[in-house]
């Protein structure tokens, strides 16, 4: 019998560390080449690791909420292959999966966090001492400081009841004690800052503070932007794919690159250059429970309307599932965000680093408004163009935003089926 040591692989972008989210193994568990041992958040997705071991477990190196570095070990399982040496178990050997990288740092891990003293395991547990709950508990119970071995449970896991009963039942100010100068711990729900909401918080103050922002404002009548949208749903060549108002923003910039393509681009502050792309990336910022994210359609100019449609609901399930891959995350040239979908009017969004501009699209409302000469209650939306001034100057700015509208105003403008 000897003891592998399964270390935090490099699951691409040269990300140099990941969170635990959820272990999917226990210690003493059994486990089998490629069985999913721990779903894992890095910097742009949250990814399933396989075991690349038959064996079983014997210690998970690391807890749910800690935060990783690439190389460091995770997770040690016995298997059944002779001993490297001795018999003596391998505790840093370091393996990963097969086309993972592992960094210079080698399983250097860091300190597991300890929120006091040991413990003895409780009537309720599973594996090593370990409470029974589901993902979701053991998240409220980090985020309030609790312990889940002092949670009273009458079940044979800890309900989400159980534990709202344990922090209700807390009195962190004794009646004897003086009024506390700060909030007590009952008041305040900490968050960890990692994994997206980490890499997001860092990108968007690099972008804000890097790339000069001008944002331009556009109000456009869309009625007949909502007609074609339901009439493209009645359409055969649409029946299995879902049609929103997004689709034909998302053509409708499309056609304002392919008119002005100078500002599908980026800055290269290293050699001082303003780089042109031939390829479009379109990217869709997508709220999820993790955090903002922007995968991006590769290629999405070169795109039939029915194959963008498509490729906007693979992309939007995926990322609400959170199973974004670090691919879709890479390599985006210009953005798109959807503010209307929460009923919200017009915003002035930040630059997705790199890109040159990002399109804000507010909710689509009926109002009155002038049309052939008279009143008439039309639907209307606002527009916003947020843009890098080094590369896009207010001329081309106010063209892109203007070609965007047009097309939205009269669809029929652009050949939609071909």
């Amino acid at each position: 019998m000897s003891t592998e040591t399964f270390a935090l692989p490099d699951v691409g972008e040269g990300l140099t560390e990941a969170s635990i989210l959820t272990w999917a193994v226990a210690v003493g568990d059994e486990v089998a080449v490629n069985q999913v041992l721990v779903e894992v958040e890095t910097a742009k997705a949250a990814v399933e690791l396989p075991s690349p071991f038959d064996g079983v477990v014997a210690e998970l190196l690391v807890g749910e909420g800690d935060t990783v570095a690439v190389g460091a070990g995770i997770v040690r399982v016995t298997t059944a292959a002779a001993a490297a040496s001795d018999g003596v178990p391998d505790e840093t050997s370091g393996s990963v999966l097969v086309g993972y990288g592992t960094s210079s740092a080698g399983t250097t891990r860091r300190p597991r966090r300890r929120s006091g003293p040991a413990r003895p395991p409780a009537p309720e547990s599973h594996g090593a001492g370990r409470p029974l709950a589901t993902p979701p508990v053991r998240k409220l119970a980090k985020e309030s400081g609790v312990d889940l071995a002092e949670v009273a449970h009458d079940g044979d896991r800890i309900r989400r009841e159980d534990l709202q009963r344990h922090l209700d039942g807390v009195d962190p100010t004794p009646p004897s004690s003086p009024a506390p100068s700060s909030p007590s711990p009952s008041d305040e729900r900490r968050v960890p800052v990692q994994g997206v909401r980490k890499a997001t918080a860092a990108a968007m103050t690099a972008s804000a503070f890097t790339a000069p922002h001008v944002t331009e404002f556009l109000t456009v009548d869309v009625t007949a932007m909502t007609e074609t949208v339901e009439a493209l749903k009645a359409h055969p060549a649409f029946a299995d794919v879902r049609v929103t108002p997004l689709l034909l923003v998302a053509r409708a910039l499309l056609s304002a690159i392919r008119h002005h393509p100078d500002v599908n681009a980026r800055w290269d502050e290293a050699n001082q250059e303003i780089v042109h792309q031939r390829k479009v990336n379109l990217g869709i910022a997508a709220a999820t429970p993790r955090g903002l994210l922007v995968p991006n359609i590769k290629d999405a100019a070169a795109l039939t309307l029915v194959e963008l449609a498509r490729s906007l609901g693979e992309l939007t399930t995926t990322a609400r599932a959170g199973r974004t891959t670090p691919e879709q995350m890479s390599g985006g040239t210009i953005t798109i965000t959807n503010v209307g979908v929460f009923g919200v009017d017009a915003a002035t969004p930040i630059l997705n680093p790199g890109e040159a501009a990002i399109l804000c699209f507010g909710a689509v409302r009926r109002r009155p408004w002038e049309f052939r000469g008279e009143i008439a209650l039309r639907e209307i939306t606002q527009l916003s163009l947020s843009f890098d001034h080094r590369l896009v100057d207010g001329e081309l700015g106010s063209k892109v935003l203007g070609r965007v509208g047009a097309v939205l105003a009269d669809p029929a403008m652009e050949l939609l089926l071909d």
